[in-house]
């Protein structure tokens, strides 16, 4: 986030910068702030669902490349992002999808 940038335009922003994608905001996941969550420090996310509306997906300057995975072939991922993920496909399988 940029200092005096809202959260969900701070997302929008990565999205598009990091993954080329346009996304529209569905619903807030949740805020994930457990202090031991990540070794470097105390980080926190606010993790968002979200549709894509346009762009093509394609790395952005921090990653090699960027792909789509189905839910049961997901690599290993860092820190409490299987959580992250875990949540998301459980609210998304539920329907439970507030209106921003």
């Amino acid at each position: 986030m940029e200092y005096g940038e809202k959260t969900e335009n701070a997302m929008i922003r990565e999205m598009s910068e990091e993954t080329g994608l346009k996304i529209k905001i569905c619903a807030l996941l949740g805020v994930y702030s457990d202090p031991h969550r990540d070794p470097r420090g105390h980080t926190v996310t606010v993790a968002y669902l979200v549709d894509s509306v346009g762009g093509a997906l394609k790395a952005g300057d921090d990653a090699c490349s960027a792909k789509f995975f189905k839910a049961n072939e997901l690599p290993e991922l860092a820190f409490d992002h299987a959580k992250i993920v875990k949540d998301a496909y459980q609210r998304v399988s539920h329907g439970v999808l507030p209106k921003m």
